[in-house]
């Protein structure tokens, strides 16, 4: 098992869903994970500590996990089938480890509120994870300081700017 952090949370600009994104914490190995707008609003808020006027679900599994006795002990992501994800729950009641099969959003999202751990099994990484590409990882290390605008990074902006035609959208407008 690998322990993972979650590194963030991303919306897609094509649809509704959002990629959680898990880092391995031995190394620079990623795994983006898609899941819903409810899933990913639901981590988002514990991780942000934004208080909610009632529990929210993961808060309710929370609680009858600990009123039976139960404590998570940490989630896994355990599978990758056909593109989906399969994750289970590992609960500690009087002392018997319980694993309950879950999707991985709703077990990082109850993970998040009881600060257990997150893996991933070493096959679903070696499979599905990515590493930054070292260009990438150049580019990111030679940012542009804050406040500076690196204009040569515009270019491409500039040249598109430069060949739109606003005759033709004054024409549409008649």
């Amino acid at each position: 098992m690998i322990e993972v952090i979650i590194d963030s949370i991303r919306v897609s600009l094509m649809s509704q869903h959002r990629v959680v994104v898990l880092k391995d914490v031995n190394s620079e190995r990623y795994l983006p994970i898609w899941i819903g707008p409810c899933e990913a609003e639901a981590i988002t808020v514990k991780l942000q500590d934004m208080p909610t006027p009632r529990p929210l679900t993961h808060d309710l599994l929370k609680s009858v996990i600990q009123e039976l006795g139960g404590r998570v002990v940490h989630i896994l992501i355990s599978d990758l089938r056909q593109d989906v994800y399969y994750a289970r729950i590992v609960v500690d009641v009087a002392g018997e480890q319980l694993e309950i099969d879950s999707r991985p959003s709703d077990a990082i999202a109850l993970a998040v509120r009881v600060s257990a751990p997150i893996f991933v099994s070493e096959t679903v990484m070696d499979r599905a994870a990515t590493e930054p590409d070292e260009d990438v990882e150049k580019e990111a290390a030679s940012e542009t300081p804050a406040g500076e605008v690196d204009e040569s990074r515009l270019s491409a902006f500039a040249d598109f700017v430069d060949t739109l035609d606003f005759d033709d959208l004054e024409d549409s407008e008649d």
